[in-house]
This record gives C-alpha cells, structure tokens and sequence, in this order.
C-alpha cells in the first residue's frame, strides 16, 4: 500500500501545483465577492471544476434561473462524458466507481490514461488515490485563498493562466511517456481545425467527439504501435 501510495502522489504533484494554484485564485474571487470560506469549501468540495468554481462566484453574487445553472453546467462540463467512456470497464471493477466518476476531471483522466504496470503497484488503489490527492488539493487551494485573501493587496491580473500552464505540463509528459503520439496528434488537428471553422466558444464538444471517435476506430492501430516499440 505505501509503494502504492507513493506511486501516486508522485503523479499528482503536476497537479498539485496547478491545483493549490489556481484553488487559491478561485477562493480570493470568492472573498473579493463577500464570501467566507464555508461557501469555498463547500463548492470545491461538490463542484471540482475550474470553469465552474470560478462561474459560480457569479452564480451567488446574481443568481440565475436554475435552468440557466443547469444547461450551463452541462455545456462547460460534457466533456467528461467522453472522458468516461473509456474508463467504463475500468471503473466497474472499483468498489469506488462512484467516488471516481464524480472526480474525473481533465487533469486526473490526463495522468490516469499514462499509468503503466508497476510492480509492487495496485493501479486500482492508485487511480482512487490519484483522484482523492487531485480532490484535496482543489479544496485546500480554494479554502486557503478565501481564507488570506483579504491579506492580498498586490494584482494577482492574470493568475488563471495557471490552469493553461497546468494543461501544458500534464500534455508534454504525456507526450514524453508515451510510446504511439496518434492520440495527441488526433487531439491537436481536430482542435485546431474546429477552432477555425466554429471559433474558441464552441469548438470544444466536436472537438472530443471526433478524436474519441476516431481513437475508439484507430484502436487496434494504437495498441499494435504500442508493442512494437
């Protein structure tokens, strides 16, 4: 258990970073708004979603009809959907299945997908701790930041970048550990093209369609390349 323990912590330091990061500027909007840090823990705590978190800082201060909220939460979050599908068996064997589908998010489905057989690990056990670890850092990151948030008093403009900048780190060690790069490459194309023809607000969705599609195709492709190397 400790080696397992240890396995997985390692794989989510990148996210810890970025999470403890940009928890905390989640949680100093949700001061600036008035808010204490009872509202932060308790949306980091059911919410853990980064576009979210900071959407809902709006939500409270004007609140919306609740079908807005809904629609809204389903259009910025769908992707999990996708993301899921190719943990289905996966997580049917987890006595956590629930636990673990409440917690996939972009960056835990990123690092879970490089996981590789490691003797003396339970990838299993590790998959659960990786996504707790993930989840704990999103809740300390926006406590914290509620918490000293009325201590800061320098511009903190453009502290979002750190959830990009976390994208980033997490895609080149996945390019980096990988064996076949068509997953990646996939994923680049259909977002660039996409991203010309239906602009950034709504290229996301076709965007993960497409590549979960043609991934779900390539498959065996994938996997052959995989041990020829």
């Amino acid at each position: 258990m400790k080696k397992t323990f240890i396995f997985a912590f390692k794989k989510s330091i990148p996210v810890m970073l970025g999470y403890l990061f940009m928890g905390f500027a989640a949680g100093i909007l949700m001061s600036e708004a008035g808010f204490g840090w009872i509202w932060s823990f308790a949306s980091s705590a059911s919410i853990i979603s980064g576009t979210m978190q900071f959407i809902i800082v709006d939500f409270f201060k004007n609140p919306p009809a609740i079908a807005t909220v809904i629609i809204m939460t389903l259009l910025i979050n769908c992707r999990y959907m996708f993301y899921g599908l190719s943990f289905i068996d996966k997580f049917k064997k987890m006595k956590s299945r629930p636990y673990m589908i409440f917690t996939l998010t972009d960056e835990t489905y990123s690092i879970m997908c490089a996981f590789k057989e490691t003797e003396g690990v339970d990838l299993k056990k590790a998959s659960f701790l990786l996504a707790f670890l993930d989840h704990m850092y999103w809740i300390i990151g926006c406590t914290s930041g509620t918490i000293v948030g009325d201590l800061i008093t320098y511009d903190l403009t453009g502290i979002e970048f750190s959830m990009t900048a976390l994208f980033i780190v997490v895609f080149v060690e996945q390019w980096k550990s990988a064996k076949s790069h068509m997953p990646q490459i996939i994923g680049i194309i259909s977002a660039i093209i996409f991203l010309f023809v239906l602009g950034p607000s709504k290229f996301l969705l076709p965007t993960l369609v497409v590549t979960i599609s043609l991934l779900m195709l390539l498959k065996p492709k994938i996997l052959i390349k995989e041990e020829e190397k």
